[in-house]
């Protein structure tokens, strides 16, 4: 089953948002005119707790995108986003959700950080997406979304580890650092990625 996975196309990573990604809202129209060419379509949404530890307001003394060790790892610190129920964790107004058949939330632990769909970044708590698509028949993913370097890297990388064949749509989504991306870029090619634009769904 060909499945479109929608990666936080969200408010706060539009231009004049919390957490803005360069010319984010230039994929929202490239991302509703490839829709119709899919089985299975699933949405993502950050969804912080306002205390979430990831936001550098809650940690005292550090500023918007410091680094400090958390839980093991080195987390970045971001500007307060996609916090619940807020107008800016609301999926992009003009994305054309009719065929969505679920959303699933991610960054709901205040106390661990989750830029993939699949997993909390310590692998600690699965959203279940994995067995949702596997109980749907999903084998071939495509993913397209915000950010390319962040969110949808982490959900590619962890969607190859959970045995799908994936392909990144480049044109339907953007990096929030396009000099990192590149060499992202290179690393899916590198796992089996095949990376693609909307032309070729």
């Amino acid at each position: 089953m060909k499945t479109l996975l929608v990666i936080d196309v969200q408010n706060d990573f539009m231009p004049g948002g919390a957490l803005p990604v360069p010319d984010g809202d230039t994929i929202v129209p490239i991302i509703n005119s490839i829709q119709d060419k899919f089985d299975l379509i699933v949405a993502t949404q950050d969804w912080h707790p306002k205390a979430h530890s990831s936001f550098a307001v809650n940690q005292e003394g550090k500023s918007d995108f410091d680094s400090i060790e958390w839980r093991g790892q080195m987390q970045t610190l971001w500007p307060e986003h996609c916090v619940q129920g807020s107008k800016g964790a609301e999926l992009h107004s003009e994305l054309d959700t009719t065929k969505y058949e679920a959303i699933f939330r991610k960054g709901t632990d205040i106390n661990i950080d989750s830029y993939s769909a699949f997993f909390d970044n310590n692998h600690l708590k699965s959203t279940g997406l994995t067995s949702y698509l596997k109980e749907k028949g999903a084998t071939q993913l495509y993913f397209c979304g915000l950010a390319s370097d962040i969110c949808v890297y982490f959900s590619v990388r962890d969607a190859v580890k959970e045995g799908f064949e994936c392909y990144f749509i480049e044109n339907a989504a953007k990096p929030l650092d396009l000099e990192a991306f590149e060499a992202i870029k290179t690393e899916m090619i590198a796992m089996g990625v095949h990376i693609i634009t909307s032309a070729a769904v």
